[in-house]
């Protein structure tokens, strides 16, 4: 009895420390921790500031998206940054819930939602643009991604929130928002949306960096986490809003999507996917972002089928 008592107990301990080892090396989208230098370390774990006017990105104005240092999620992105003379990189937005917030004393600390690493505070009501905030980030808590190397692509494939599910987690995204397109209202609601009226389709916009992906991968992830075939529905989802469509942004990315049709019709299937010229993206409420992830549910009409070789 006692040998038995004694392997539970090594069971457990090893199960709890497995558990320990993979929370504290990879963050809640499934992104690995980085190596950090002793300095980045300081900041991003143990909480510290850099000296004021000595980062980096405090002068920095070029168009791409700002991520977080120790995991590459997607924070800020340029057109949110300004000059607030504060010493500081500032910015007067986030991407949606990828920020954070907890008290710290008087002040309120920012940490990236996926690893919890320290960004810096966020101040409220100072008067520097109307969106009237401004993240106080250290610079050694970022890192700059260039629009030059940043694509967009844009999937739907019934329910968005399973389509972002699987496309979030593909490597080199850097972010992905759910959204509507496709249809005749500006700015419609997830309402309208439902009612089938506004003709559009729920849709995924997706980030993502092309010196670590590319759009042919991220297409057949599309292909393979739906069923290509149905028409105006995925799973139990009926309606035109479900239907599955790719907005190519470039010609090349529509070049592409025909070519793994015309592969999937020589496996014998019947593609109903429409191929578009992506029109306006509308974003959709903030609950559906990350829909999945913030409610720890898996979706329930996508799944992985491997097609392509």
């Amino acid at each position: 009895m006692k040998q038995i008592m004694t392997f539970i107990m090594m069971i457990f301990f090893y199960s709890c420390n497995v558990e320990n080892q993979i929370s504290s090396t990879s963050g809640k989208n499934g992104n690995n921790f980085n190596k950090l230098t002793a300095e980045e370390n300081y900041i991003l774990v143990k909480k510290g500031t850099e000296s004021r006017n000595s980062g980096q990105y405090n002068k920095h104005y070029k168009d791409g998206v700002y991520l977080c240092k120790r995991c590459d999620f997607a924070l800020f992105r340029s057109e949110s940054k300004f000059d607030s003379k504060s010493g500081w990189p500032a910015f007067d937005d986030n991407i949606a819930d990828t920020v954070k917030k907890t008290r710290d004393g008087f002040r309120t600390e920012i940490l990236c939602n996926n690893c919890e690493g320290h960004l810096g505070h966020v101040f409220k009501s100072e008067g520097f643009t109307p969106k009237n905030t401004r993240h106080c980030v250290n610079s050694l808590s970022v890192k700059f991604i260039p629009a030059e190397s940043l694509e967009t692509a844009v999937f739907a494939s019934g329910c968005f929130w399973g389509t972002e599910h699987w496309l979030a987690k593909a490597k080199g995204v850097i972010s992905t928002s759910c959204g509507y397109l496709g249809g005749y209202t500006k700015n419609p609601s997830y309402s309208q949306v439902c009612s089938g009226l506004t003709g559009h389709a729920e849709a995924v916009e997706v980030i993502f960096d092309k010196t670590k992906t590319d759009y042919e991968s991220l297409a057949k992830l599309f292909f393979e986490t739906h069923n290509p075939t149905q028409v105006n529905r995925q799973g139990p989802d009926r309606g035109t809003q479900y239907r599955s469509e790719v907005f190519y942004t470039t010609d090349k990315q529509k070049e592409v999507t025909e070519k793994l049709i015309d592969i999937l019709k020589k496996k014998g299937l019947k593609i109903a996917t429409k191929v578009t010229k992506s029109p306006k993206f509308y974003e959709a409420e903030d609950y559906h972002q990350d829909y999945y992830q913030k409610n720890n549910k898996a979706p329930y009409c996508h799944k992985y089928v491997k097609v392509f070789e």
